[in-house]
């Protein structure tokens, strides 16, 4: 990768240890508060609200994280250090002085517009003049691709040219797709490396430029995605089980959260296990149903969460782990016949748990398989093994304490940057 390599050039190097669970919301609650999740309350991708019995996926707005950001600290300190925080998770509503952030416009016909959530307010009108709209069919979901990156590293680089805030944070979501699609050791994963990489070299370019010097480049993979060959589907389970409940409805089976006295809120290569009232005699078959089941490598009782940092009310009563070669799907339904209509749809937010498979479609019938062994790579269970951690690149020398550092040192890193009296 020409471009990253030449951005970190004589810099710093050292492995990142992603904390568990391993998957983009916590980790990245995780680098931008310097905390885990028993303190900032993002246990996964999603949420179940115990008092609407409802659950949110990909919660957008940020009063979620329970504990101040990298651009809270600094403004607390120093007012007139500005920050931009650019599609990551959670940002409608953060501290950063400049927000871009997808929220596409729903229609009631229950199609949407593409639009994106920005402070300044007009922002968007402006980068949409220049770019068109974000591209968020490809930023997800079957068409996913590099015109998504594009356009993050494009629109990053007019707010530095215009504004200069003094931190930037940038997502760029393009290395996710061709690994769960065909594998992380697949050609078309290398491919896509290649793409982020001259990517990288236009969002390296256009940033000197917008400052007048190169600026410190920090450059973290959030995990590291690695093959799987086999899925467990804990919602099945627990229902041949008798203890996850469904109710009829015009559109496919729905899983009946209240009624249930166990389902799973799936998220890669883990999920909550949501017990209802607690009861201790659920829990301990739910315990021994999965202790046998292949591909689930640990089952963790509430009493063992404070050794994962998981110990907060939004957790579930147990965390179900995956074997490293293993992924969990969502499905509760036993006929496909019966799934619910928007299985077969890209629809991130009805669906209880991730779906990977939205990265799959059929060309003939446009929708999506209800197949999950067609996923290769996957991730989020604990980072024990040297090809599930990732790398932490910095642009000059002596930036880090070590040669490997966990994502909750991210926030300290940066922070230090700025001021030797702020304290972290």
């Amino acid at each position: 990768m020409p471009n990253l390599a030449r951005l970190t050039l004589g810099g710093s190097y050292a492995t990142l240890v992603p904390s568990f669970p391993c998957v983009t919301c916590p980790v990245q609650a995780n680098m931008t508060t310097g905390r885990l999740p028993h303190e900032h309350g993002v246990v996964a991708n999603g949420f179940y609200w115990r008092d609407q019995q409802r659950v949110e996926m990909w919660t957008a707005w940020n009063d979620c994280i329970q504990q101040p950001q990298i651009w809270d600290v600094l403004h607390d300190r120093n007012r007139s250090i500005t920050s931009a925080a650019w599609f990551a998770l959670h940002l409608k509503g953060c501290g950063a002085d400049f927000i871009c952030t997808p929220a596409p416009k729903h229609k009631p016909d229950g199609t949407e517009s593409m639009w994106c959530h920005t402070r300044p307010e007009m922002l968007y009108d402006d980068l949409q003049d220049k770019l068109g709209h974000f591209p968020l069919h490809r930023y997800w979901g079957p068409l996913a691709g590099i015109p998504s990156s594009a356009w993050i590293v494009a629109s990053a680089v007019i707010v530095a040219k215009k504004s200069r805030p003094n931190f930037f944070y940038i997502y760029l979501p393009h290395l996710d797709y061709a690994a769960q699609q065909a594998g992380p050791d697949s050609g078309a994963a290398r491919k896509s490396l290649a793409e982020l990489d001259g990517e990288i070299g236009k969002l390296a370019e256009g940033m000197e430029t917008a400052y007048g010097e190169a600026p410190l480049w920090l450059v973290a993979s959030e995990y590291a995605i690695v093959p799987v060959d086999d899925v467990v589907h804990p919602n099945r389970v627990l229902r041949e089980a008798g203890l996850l409940s469904i109710r009829e409805s015009d559109g496919g089976e729905q899983l009946d959260f209240g009624a249930s006295k166990a389902w799973a809120m799936v998220d890669h290569q883990f999920s909550h296990v949501f017990v209802r009232d607690a009861d201790p005699k659920v829990m301990k078959r739910v315990a021994s149903l999965f202790k046998k089941q292949p591909g689930i490598a640990q089952v963790l009782p509430r009493a063992q969460f404070a050794e994962h940092k998981l110990d907060h009310p939004r957790s579930g009563e147990m965390v179900l782990v995956s074997r490293p070669n293993s992924w969990q799907a969502y499905y509760w339904w036993l006929d496909d016949a019966r799934a619910p209509a928007y299985a077969r749809t890209v629809d991130i937010h009805r669906k209880p748990g991730y779906d990977p498979v939205e990265l799959f479609v059929d060309p003939k019938t446009k929708s999506i398989p209800l197949d999950a062994t067609l996923v290769r790579g996957s991730h989020g269970a604990p980072a024990t093994d040297r090809a599930q951690q990732g790398v932490l690149l910095g642009s000059v020398p002596g930036v880090f304490p070590g040669g490997t550092v966990a994502d909750v040192d991210v926030a300290g890193i940066v922070l230090r940057q700025f001021a030797a009296d702020i304290d972290f």
